[in-house]
């Protein structure tokens, strides 16, 4: 293949730890993971962080600062048996790396198939993820793994990095290529170092080679919005579509809930991450009106992390239509949004003394838990009794929507105002 076909992250892949950019903490001088190959040691790892910070890169250069085979492995296109017929054929090499992309897309199955190759040092698992492992990898394996994270690159690691490709890659170089100002690289890349050289090699293919190009600001803007991906699922269109699907199932709109997620999966969104909004949703936007909805939603979630794609897709389309045809509240959502914002103000008021415990003998004798009316003692199981500090007496936090599950709610907050209304006249 002809060098101007390769894409430049690739021309610039580094070829030994030294070179990478962005990662000192695990990397630099004395940090973990330098110290684990200068001794010639490499445990298994899962590898956390956002896209494009070098997961992949490092995996394989730790493989080979150890001299071990590398195995790489793509959790969106590799089954059990792939897994197990990898395994089985490691017994043939020297303890390999086996490096899994995107391991958090493993279900359950997949997982236990690697545990017993891990446990007994069959392989060396390096797996990447950009969801946070203590969710998303099954805990029996993540005890067996060192977990790492990785950063995406600041402003100096991104000028580093393009500085290097247009002082080291031969096509740039016959280019004359220059670069005056920084800041939109980063805007558009967003620490995503994959991004920012792939940019950088859009702009360079507008230049003619032979003369001094130099690159602005206004450059970069103009290039990156004439050529903004069709979906890319750690960019601003990732925002979009999840805010579109948000908004239908808010709006009560099953088709346009559908169009959206069908948009997201087949941009490659991870159905995990979908399943996860659902749940969001399901307490943000309907709440109490349908406490079913979080119900569904929290099974969504765990049956699309078992069953993965491309069944997950039933299920969530499944619970994408239960929840924007579910009737539709969002009073708790308001309601604990003002008690943290009271609470925040009035952290310093103390609990009245007829709230609190009273374990022992002393504290009942200093009044702890006297004058408490128990209300299952009273007639529907309900008495007047203030329960918040004095200084806030009254204050109303939770306000009922108006739909048929929060209207005996309604009716109780009604019952206990009035008696609250009484009680303040007769003082």
């Amino acid at each position: 293949m002809s060098e101007t076909h390769i894409p430049l992250p690739e021309r610039l892949r580094p070829r030994d730890l030294a070179e990478i950019i962005g990662q000192d903490h695990l990397l630099g001088t004395g940090a973990p993971l330098r110290q684990m190959i200068d001794q010639g040691h490499l445990p298994s790892i899962i590898f956390w962080g956002p896209p494009g910070v070098g997961k992949t890169t490092i995996a394989l250069l730790l493989a080979q600062a150890v001299d071990r085979p590398f195995i790489s492995l793509s959790a969106l296109n590799t089954g059990v048996k792939e897994l197990r017929e990898v395994i089985a054929e490691s017994g043939d090499l020297l303890t390999p790396v086996v490096f899994i992309d995107e391991i958090h897309r493993f279900n359950k199955s997949q997982q236990d198939a690697l545990l017993g190759a891990v446990e007994k040092g069959k392989i060396t698992l390096i797996g990447a993820t950009t969801e946070n492992p203590s969710f998303e990898v099954n805990s029996a394996l993540l005890s067996r793994c060192q977990v790492y994270t990785l950063h995406a690159l600041d402003v100096d690691a991104i000028q580093s990095l393009l500085t290097r490709a247009i002082q080291k890659d031969n096509i740039l170089a016959k280019r004359q290529v220059f670069i005056d100002e920084y800041d939109a690289f980063f805007q558009f890349s967003a620490g995503d170092a994959r991004k920012a050289l792939n940019l950088l090699d859009l702009v360079a293919s507008t230049f003619e080679p032979d003369q001094e190009n130099h690159i602005d600001n206004a450059l970069v803007v103009k290039v990156a919005q004439q050529n903004i991906a069709r979906y890319d699922k750690s960019g601003e269109q990732h925002y979009d579509l999840i805010s579109a699907f948000i908004k239908s199932i808010r709006g009560s709109d099953p088709d346009a809930a559908l169009y959206w997620m069908a948009r997201m999966l087949k941009g490659g969104e991870d159905p995990v991450f979908i399943a996860r909004r659902m749940l969001i949703a399901a307490s943000e936007d309907i709440g109490n009106s349908n406490p079913n909805a979080l119900l569904l939603a929290g099974e969504c979630f765990r049956t699309v992390q078992v069953l993965g794609m491309p069944e997950a897709r039933i299920v969530l389309g499944q619970c994408a239509v239960y929840l924007a045809t579910s009737a539709k509240s969002n009073s708790t959502y308001l309601a604990i949004n003002k008690a943290l914002e009271l609470a925040d103000k009035t952290s310093n008021l103390a609990v009245p003394l007829h709230l609190r415990n009273a374990p022992t003998k002393l504290m009942k004798q200093q009044g702890y838990g006297v004058d408490y009316l128990y209300p299952h003692d009273y007639s529907e199981h309900f008495v007047e009794q203030e329960y918040l500090p004095p200084e806030l007496k009254g204050t109303q936090l939770y306000t009922p929507a108006r739909n048929k599950r929060e209207v005996e709610a309604e009716r109780l907050q009604q019952r206990r105002w009035q008696q609250m209304q009484q009680q303040q006249q007769q003082q």
